[in-house]
């Protein structure tokens, strides 16, 4: 078992990777943010499945994707340099075609819920 310092910088890897690859899906290990983030995406309509599999301390969070859409995922805060935003200073990701999903005191969401809520937040991942 490797040490990840970056987790969810590694599930945005693995999923470019394996899009990439032409593959239906991907595995990592599972967290609980992890999990919020991906089932944000499959309602968003961006991801097509999530499941977790496994028993503790082995658990893994499995992920589908739609076909024909290639997702450009870009990672903003990191371990090293954490982002965070004002509802003020949160703008629209290209011109509201895409997503910024953020971790807020209410939950993990996106940028247009938080908005729309009037919460900032740490902005984890841009998707487009």
């Amino acid at each position: 078992m490797t040490y990840v310092t970056d987790p969810i910088g590694d599930l945005l890897t693995r999923i470019r990777n394996a899009q990439a690859a032409r593959r239906l899906g991907c595995q990592a290990q599972w967290s609980l943010l992890k999990q919020k983030l991906c089932e944000l995406l499959v309602r968003e309509g961006w991801l097509r499945d999530v499941w977790v599999s496994g028993e503790d301390p082995k658990r893994e969070i499995e992920v589908t994707f739609v076909p024909g859409k290639i997702l450009v995922l870009k990672r903003v805060s990191r371990p090293g340099r954490r982002w965070y935003a004002k509802v003020a200073e949160m703008r629209p990701i290209l011109r509201g075609f895409g997503i910024a999903v953020l971790t807020t005191n209410q939950g993990v969401m996106t940028d247009k819920e938080a908005r729309k809520k009037k919460i900032g937040g740490e902005i984890l991942c841009t998707i487009s």
